[in-house]
This record gives structure tokens, C-alpha cells and sequence, in this order.
């Protein structure tokens, strides 16, 4: 830093990152100040600037660079601080105090105090934002997520589903190598087991039992009657791993959503008038559960659904750094729980590029639909998509006998033998309705007729139109691929299928 240097900065200005002060008189203000630009983006201090940015210089002593350097050991935790002496005129100098903030060091203190910058001015922080802060530096290293619980077992893990996410994870590429026989084996790879101990993330993904010990991992969903939650007309509460409560929140959505698709007879072609985009839709859920506050007991993830919009609510406030004017921008990709989106992201429901929000903003533009509502509520994070529900299907029921109708008028007109699928409600020879799902082979059968016909239907799409969950749909495209009758073209989002054989 010379003469220049200051001239430079004088013109700039005071602002959030730049402040003058006359002498070193002031010098427990201009650390206050200090402090408050190591909470933020760090910045600069000028001693020996007047208030209208006259540099003025000051005598300095080695007694005086002393009592700054002293000064700085009352800083918690110690701070990155740069000390230049500028000489300007008749031995003067300027004081140049440089505050560079360190990765995982925010918040600090000041005399035990936290300070912030607000604008061109210095305040105290406040103890929720300081607390806040304090809990993200330690975040790295003590999360919910990934403390491990004494009390867990590998009998408390549901290896079922551990293997189906593992299968899922291998077949689109996002888990190459060795993953190993053995459950432990496997939860060492998937990052939810250290050391031997399971880990609180292994539940949140892959728990059997929730109650005492994680009430936390649950789902609240509901259609309202309305625009107010004044009366309800059709409420559930799931406790389970966070697949199956993406999976029930799916269906509740499609029952409880307009048809997002019709056949056209004679051609079996699929127009799409979503209420909501399904990837959208599904993007946000993910969001809420990858990114909720898991250390919020009574905290859960909420649908609800109203006659003119769709809530997601889930339990905490946007992580430190995130708000919700940043998400309809480019922004960095902050996750409090990195092992629970880690799993996630293998299984090929998220990207970590923080471009999950914009892409949303995307889909919805492209529909026509209004893009969606971010904000923060109560300690919630909050996802609004504005759209005319209106008047939706009250129970699974009538949703299943439309969708099945529907299927069925087309696809039994145009298969023959044991593989003709019946109307709903018809008893015609072998076969039976769609929506049954009682037989492994029959149900197979039909979801090659349904995709031999529509090869880009999605897995949700298939289980509304079977009458099935969609878990019971995966585990049929399993023993098929398995079987060398269908296999997937392209990535699991915007590929399709082909029916290589029939069962």
C-alpha cells in the first residue's frame, strides 16, 4: 500500500467494507469495526483518514503499533489482520488495518462481543444471528447428520431398502466399484456408518423405526378445502426413510392434482398439461428433506395443498449465507446435510451445483406456470407454487378408476391371448384390472404393454396408472431388467424405455 493506494480508497469511500477514522485515539471503534468485517466479506480500516476523507496522517510510535498488535489477542476466535504504514506528509503516517476473513472461523468477537456491518455503520450482533453463525462453524465437524448413535444397530436399518437405493445408484453410473456383500460394507460406502457406529443419517435415510428416539422423520400432508386450512379433505402423517416419504408425497400430489396427462385414442400419445411440472414438483420435495433442520425434534416436512396453491414447508431456517431472494439466482450450493444429500444425489435425484431452484424457475416458465414463491415463515422454509388446484379428486380411489379406465380402453383393444388387460370392474376370461397388482407376472406384463406403447412414461406415472406404489413399480422393472425384457435408454431423466421382450 503507498500514497496512491490511500488516495484511491478515499475516493471510493466509506461504505460496508471501508472506514476512516481520524486518529488511533479510536482505536477500540475501528476494531469493533474490524470484527464486523471479519463477519462478512472482511474489508479495511484507515487510521490517520478524517471523517470527510482528508488524509491527515498521524504520529506513530512503536508504543503505538504495540498497543494495536496487543489489541488484536482480544479477538475470538484469532484473526487473519494485515497492519500497513503508509507515510504521507512531515512524517505522518496513515494506518492501514486489513481484515481477511478465515474459512470456518466465522463468527468472531470482539471483547466477547460480535459485531456486524450494516451498510457504512458498525453495530452490535445479535444473539440469534451470532448463535446462528456459531452453530455453522461448527457445522463441519458436528452436525445432526452425522453424530453417531450408540443405541443403533444394523438391525435398525431396513437392508431392503439400503440395496434398492445401491441398485439404483449402480444402474445410472453414480456408484462405480466394489460396493460390497455386507450391509456394514455397503454403509461404510454409502457414508452413513463411521467407524463401526452407525450414524443418525442412516435412519433419516434407511430407518425402520422412528418413535421415541426420531419423531423428526415425518411427513404431514394435506388438501384443504379452500383457500384457509379451515377443513380438511384428505390428511395423512407418514413417519419412514425419506425415499418413501418422496414417494407418498408423489402420490398424494397426484391424487390430489388435475390429471397431468390423457391418452388420445387410436394413438396412445400422452398430451401433458402438468398442474405443476412433475420434475419441479419433485425437485422442491427433495429440497425440504435433504435440507431441512433434522435437529428440530417436532420439526417435519408439510404438503399442503389449497384450491389456489401448493405449500412445502420444511422444519428450519435456509442455511447461513442462503436467502430466499438469492434462490431465484445464481447461488452457491450450501448443504446442511451433505451425507443425506450425498445418498440422494447417488440415486440421481439432485445435482450439487446449487442450480436445483433456478432449474424450477426454468420448468415453470417453460409451462406456462407462475414461478414459484421462496420465503422464510415462522422458522420454516417455505415453497409456494401458485396454481388453481380447483376441484381435484378427494380420495386415491376415484383418481386410480380414471387413470385405469382410461389405460385400459387402450391397451385392451390392442393385446390378445392372456395378455389382454380387462376394463375396471369387467371379468373377462384370465385377466384382470389394471389396478389389481395381485400378480408379480400379470403386473409385469402390463407395465411392458403400458411402455411398449408409452416409452417415456416415468415410474410415478406407471404406479398412478397400475394402482400401485411406485415402490412396487421398481421392484417390477428390476426383475424385468433382470430378465433382459426392458432395459432404460439415456439418463433416468428425459430417457425412456424399451421393451426388448415380453413376460
Amino acid at each position: 500500500m503507498n500514497v496512491k493506494g490511500i488516495g484511491r480508497l478515499v475516493r471510493v469511500g466509506e461504505g460496508r467494507s471501508l472506514e476512516f477514522k481520524r486518529t488511533t485515539g479510536e482505536l477500540r471503534a475501528g476494531l469493533e469495526t474490524i470484527c464486523g468485517m471479519l463477519n462478512a466479506a472482511g474489508g479495511k480500516v484507515l487510521f490517520g483518514v478524517g471523517g470527510k476523507g482528508l488524509i491527515e496522517g498521524q504520529e506513530v510510535s512503536e508504543q503505538t503499533i504495540h498497543e494495536i498488535t496487543d489489541a488484536f489477542r482480544r479477538f475470538e476466535p484469532p484473526p487473519a489482520i494485515e497492519l500497513d504504514r503508509v507515510k504521507v506528509r512531515g512524517g505522518r503516517e496513515v494506518i492501514v488495518l486489513t481484515a481477511r476473513p478465515v474459512a470456518g472461523s466465522v463468527p468472531y468477537a470482539f471483547d466477547g462481543r460480535p459485531f456486524e456491518r450494516v451498510g457504512n455503520t458498525t453495530r452490535k450482533m445479535s444473539q440469534v444471528r451470532y448463535e446462528a453463525l456459531l452453530l455453522h462453524r461448527t457445522h463441519d465437524t458436528q452436525r445432526w447428520e452425522n453424530q453417531p448413535d450408540d443405541d443403533l444397530t444394523q438391525a435398525d436399518v431396513d437392508r431392503e431398502e439400503v440395496f434398492r437405493i445401491v441398485e439404483i445408484a449402480r444402474s445410472i453410473g453414480r456408484l462405480a466399484g466394489p460396493v460390497g456383500r455386507g450391509l456394514p460394507d455397503v454403509l461404510d460406502r454409502l457414508g452413513v456408518r463411521k467407524h463401526g457406529k452407525i450414524l443418525r443419517a442412516a435412519i433419516v435415510l434407511f430407518g425402520k423405526t422412528f418413535l421415541p428416539d426420531y419423531p423428526q422423520c415425518e411427513l404431514r400432508m394435506a388438501r384443504f378445502r379452500g383457500t384457509d386450512n379451515a377443513e380438511f379433505m384428505d390428511q395423512r402423517q407418514i413417519r419412514g426413510p425419506a425415499f418413501k416419504l418422496l414417494e407418498e408425497a408423489e402420490m398424494f400430489c397426484q391424487r390430489h392434482f388435475p390429471l397431468p396427462a390423457k391418452i388420445v385414442p387410436g394413438r396412445m400419445q400422452r398430451v401433458e398439461t402438468p398442474l405443476i411440472p412433475p420434475d419441479a414438483m419433485r425437485e422442491i420435495l427433495v429440497n425440504a428433506l435433504i435440507h431441512r433442520d433434522y435437529s428440530i425434534a417436532g420439526g417435519a416436512v408439510s404438503l399442503a395443498i389449497y384450491d389456489d396453491r401448493v405449500e412445502v414447508w420444511s422444519a428450519g431456517r435456509f442455511p447461513v449465507g442462503i436467502t430466499p431472494e438469492v434462490l431465484s439466482r445464481k447461488h452457491q450450493s450450501v448443504q446442511r446435510n451433505p451425507i443425506i444429500a450425498e445418498v440422494f444425489n447417488r440415486a440421481g435425484l439432485i445435482e450439487k451445483w446449487g442450480r436445483g431452484t433456478n432449474r424450477v424457475i426454468d420448468m415453470c416458465r417453460r409451462a406456462g406456470v407462475k414461478e414459484p414463491l421462496f420465503e422464510e415463515v415462522t422458522g420454516a422454509a417455505v415453497v409456494t407454487f401458485r396454481v388453481r388446484v380447483g376441484a381435484t379428486a378427494q380420495v386415491t380411489e376415484q383418481v386410480t378408476e380414471q387413470v385405469t379406465e382410461q389405460v385400459n380402453k387402450q391397451v385392451a383393444g390392442e393385446v390378445t391371448g392372456e395378455q389382454s388387460i380387462a376394463g375396471s370392474g369387467t371379468s373377462s376370461g384370465k385377466s384382470s384390472g389394471i389396478s389389481s397388482g395381485k400378480s408379480s407376472g400379470k403386473t409385469g406384463a402390463r407395465i411392458l404393454d403400458l411402455l411398449r406403447h408409452c416409452p417415456e412414461m416415468t415410474i410415478p406415472e406407471l404406479a398412478s396408472a397400475l394402482g400401485i406404489s411406485t415402490r412396487a413399480v421398481e421392484k417390477q422393472i428390476g426383475k424385468l431388467r433382470k430378465d433382459a425384457r426392458l432395459r432404460r435408454i439415456g439418463p433416468a431423466k428425459g430417457g425412456h424405455w424399451e421393451v426388448i421382450s415380453d413376460v
